[in-house]
This record gives structure tokens, C-alpha cells and sequence, in this order.
């Protein structure tokens, strides 16, 4: 199942890549314990064994898709280089190769003036778009919804600036009233708009978060690092197709490449609309610059050194699969689409489940009816684990209980919140794998509704 054949084209490319360098000396690499690579790279594949198949689609359960191909292949033949993207000396062809892929990630949210590099993650993605924020609107507060990614207030105490949480509503975005009577206080420097939020994909309302903006003053920063890619798919719900058709309007946004963009970990990216914020990046560096006067990404980034690696794989898969609308990037986020669509539809439709609110992106929550939720969340444990002995594996997650009482008046709320279960179908294969997901889960289920009635009848 582990793609093998590729690695002829890898072998390939890397002689490619030598004849490059014919013109210099012959040399023997002095790599140390090389008699014992294989000894080594055996016992690595038999400690990875100890894993949960994230390749494949019986595999439901966290944020965590297999890269393209041509990212790993990409990735791999850099890393006989090892370049270094902090400056120009240490990654000349790899920055170069960062640029054009930030320039086409940028025009897929219409800007083709931006300010922008990769990073490690969403989280320093985050972390310098905050920092930025911080340095713009000095001692601001940040907001952003209690469904926001928890990097937000971890990152804001990191920096020192104030933050503090708005409630969601029952479909996990910021309540926009609620937003709207703190923004009014006057002393909120910059609100945090997530589109796609981690636990449910849900898309906060970026028209009504900018109509508060122009109102206010605040900086609007769009936490996308699930979510961006959908801008290119149709078939969204209208509200959520509007808020990612209006995230041109930000002031900064973050992506991940390593989510729905295809590529391995470690790789995030951060925008900024207005390319004069990279004044606040300016530094001295005694001994990195020197080697061209065109620009050093480590002269416009808070991280030093950074994999070329990177960003040589992201430009080999936007090569590949361009970001456009119709192409196929876009149609493989459809499948994904599809396929949250019709899990959702078929638990809507079986009394044993119940949701809480269609799927905005590709992510779906639900648990098993029960009296009460706190009955209902030792049964989704159950379920979790019976399900995982049958290689359904799911996730489960801690949301709040307003998520459910709407739509299941008749469960006691004996708790503020659920244990539910979550599935991120983000495979496009998992369109085809919904059936033997369902029977899995309905073999689950059955299997720890019996257990439930046997512990009660002993």
C-alpha cells in the first residue's frame, strides 16, 4: 500500500541533480557507519510500524493526510543538498522556488501585492502575524472565538499582548454580537477570523468580522491554516463561500501547505496584504546578506534557518496541481467535501447517532443518541475504541453541549459539554471508502451498545 515505485523517478532526478556539479573534483562522501544504513533503516521501518495508518482511508480520525508524491520525492532529492532558505548563500535556486509558490498562494486570495514566506507551521505562522499585529497596534488586545485554535492566547502571552475569547454560537463560529459589544469598548487591536476551525471546520462570518472592522479600526487577521485551500472549491454552504471570497480583504492570513496543500511537516505559510511590514522584520546580520542585493527571506521572517527542502517540494506539487479553480487540487477538496457530506447524511438518518450541524468543510462531529450526554459520552469512548479494533480509526473531541441542544432537545444536558466523535475526511479516497466506513462504525456501534446492556443487566 506504501507507494514504492516512485523512488525509480527518484533515482532518476538525483542523477539529474549530480550532473550539475560534474565540473567539480571527484570526491568519496565520509559518511560515517554507512556498512550499517540497511541494519539502521530496517530497524526505523519496524519502530514506525508502531503507528496508526495515516495513509490510508480506514484512517478518520485527525488532521493528518499523506503528502503528494511528487512533495516527498521533491523533498528527498533537496535534502542531498540540504539548502537553507534563511538567506541566499545557503539556499540560492530553494528561495527562489519559495517566492513564486508564496507569489501563487497569495494570488489564489486575490492579492498580487503581499508580503510572505513559509515557516515551520501554522503555529509560528500565527506567531508572526500576531507579533506584526503587536507591533502595529501596541498594546491592543487580539480576539479570537472560544473555537479558535488554542495557539492564539498561548502565542498572545508569549508576545505579551491581551487576549481574550468571544463565544461561538451553536454552529462553532464567533458570535457576532457578541464580538460586536467588545469591539465596541474601543481597545481591540485585532480580531482573529478562523475558516475552518480544528474541531468542526467551522467558517466564522468574515463579511459580518470586516463590516465590524471598518466600524472599529481593528486589524483582521484570517486564521486559515485548515481551511485556505477551500477558497478554490464550489459547492460551499453561501455563508462559508462568502467568507472565503472575502479573504482578500484581511490584513494578514496563514495557511498550511502541510494540511491540504500536500506537503510534509513541517510547512506553513504566513501573508501580509500590505508588503511595508517587512520595516518591522528589519535587522543587521554581520555575515548572511552580503552575497546579493536581492531579498534574503530570513530578511522578512523571525525564524532563521529554514528547509529548502520545503519549499522545493510545495513548488514541485503547485507544478503538478496548479491553484486554480476546476483543477485538480480543487476536485480532490470536492471528494473530500463529498464524502463529510455523505457521512453526515447517513448518521442524520439512523437513530442511533446524532449530529450537531452539517459539515461546513470536510470535518464531521456526531455521537450516539443517548438519554443524557454524559451517558452519550462514555458511549462514544466506547465506540472510539471498538472502532479502532475493527481499523476504523476515529477521534473524539470535547465540544460544548449548545452544539447538540438544538438539534437534540430531548438529551438531558447534564453537562456543558460532549465527548463526541469526529471524523476529517481528507482523503479524497474517502468518497469511495464511505460504505466500508459505515459498516465499520456500525459494527462499532452495535458492539459497544451490547456491552452497554450487558454491564447494566450484571
Amino acid at each position: 500500500m506504501l507507494d514504492q515505485n516512485s523512488l525509480e523517478k527518484l533515482i532518476e532526478a538525483v542523477r539529474k541533480l549530480d550532473e550539475g556539479f560534474r565540473s567539480l573534483p571527484s570526491y568519496e562522501p565520509a559518511a560515517p557507519g554507512a556498512e550499517r544504513l540497511s541494519e539502521v533503516l530496517n530497524d526505523v521501518a519496524s519502530r514506525l510500524q508502531d503507528n496508526y495508518p495515516y495513509f490510508h482511508p480506514l484512517y478518520a480520525g485527525q488532521m493528518l493526510k499523506p503528502p503528494h508524491p511528487v512533495a516527498r520525492l521533491a523533498y528527498a532529492l533537496a535534502m542531498y543538498l540540504n539548502p537553507n532558505n534563511h538567506a541566499l548563500d545557503g539556499g540560492r535556486a530553494s528561495s527562489a522556488m519559495e517566492k513564486e509558490t508564496v507569489a501563487e498562494i497569495a494570488a489564489m486570495f486575490g492579492w498580487r501585492e503581499h508580503l510572505g514566506h513559509l515557516c515551520g507551521g501554522g503555529t509560528l505562522a500565527n506567531l508572526e502575524a500576531l507579533w506584526v499585529a503587536g507591533q502595529l497596534r501596541p498594546g491592543k488586545k487580539i480576539l479570537a472565538s472560544d473555537q479558535a485554535h488554542y495557539t492564539h492566547s498561548r502565542i498572545s502571552g508569549i508576545l505579551r499582548l491581551p487576549f481574550e475569547s468571544v463565544k461561538s454560537d451553536s454552529r462553532g463560529r464567533m458570535d457576532i454580537d457578541a464580538l460586536a459589544k467588545r469591539a465596541a469598548q474601543g481597545d481591540v487591536g485585532t480580531v482573529v477570523a478562523t475558516l475552518g476551525t480544528t474541531a468542526a471546520g467551522s467558517v466564522d462570518a468574515l463579511p459580518d468580522v470586516l463590516a465590524l472592522h471598518y466600524k472599529h479600526g481593528f486589524r483582521v487577521h484570517v486564521d486559515a491554516a485548515y481551511g485556505g485551500y477551500f477558497t478554490l472549491i464550489n459547492g460551499l454552504q453561501p455563508e462559508a463561500a462568502n467568507s472565503f471570497q472575502q479573504i482578500t480583504r484581511a490584513d494578514s492570513i496563514v495557511i498550511d501547505p502541510h494540511k491540504h496543500g500536500l506537503q510534509p511537516y513541517g510547512c506553513g505559510c504566513v501573508l501580509f496584504r500590505d508588503p511595508a511590514v517587512g520595516n518591522l522584520y528589519k535587522h543587521d546580520s554581520p555575515y548572511t546578506y552580503f552575497s546579493s542585493a536581492e531579498l534574503h527571506l530570513g530578511e522578512i521572517s523571525l525564524e532563521c534557518s529554514r528547509p529548502g527542502a520545503a519549499a522545493a517540494a510545495l513548488w514541485a506539487t503547485q507544478k503538478l496541481l496548479p491553484l486554480a479553480r476546476g483543477g485538480e487540487m480543487a476536485t480532490a477538496l470536492e471528494r473530500s467535501r463529498r464524502a463529510a457530506l455523505e457521512l453526515h447524511a447517513r448518521l442524520l438518518s439512523d437513530q442511533k447517532f446524532m449530529t450537531a450541524f452539517p459539515p461546513e468543510l470536510d470535518i464531521v462531529i456526531f455521537a450516539p443518541r443517548a438519554a443524557s450526554l454524559s451517558e452519550s459520552s462514555a458511549l462514544a469512548r466506547r465506540i472510539f475504541a471498538e472502532a479502532a479494533r475493527l481499523d476504523l480509526h476515529l477521534a473524539v473531541a470535547e465540544l460544548p453541549a449548545v452544539f447538540w441542544s438544538k438539534q437534540n432537545p430531548d438529551v438531558r444536558a447534564d453537562r456543558s459539554t460532549l465527548t463526541c466523535l469526529r471524523s476529517v475526511l481528507m482523503k479524497p479516497e474517502h468518497l469511495d471508502w464511505v460504505d466500508a466506513i459505515w459498516q465499520r462504525l456500525q459494527e462499532a456501534t452495535g458492539r459497544a451498545l451490547a456491552g452497554t446492556r450487558h454491564s447494566v443487566t450484571a
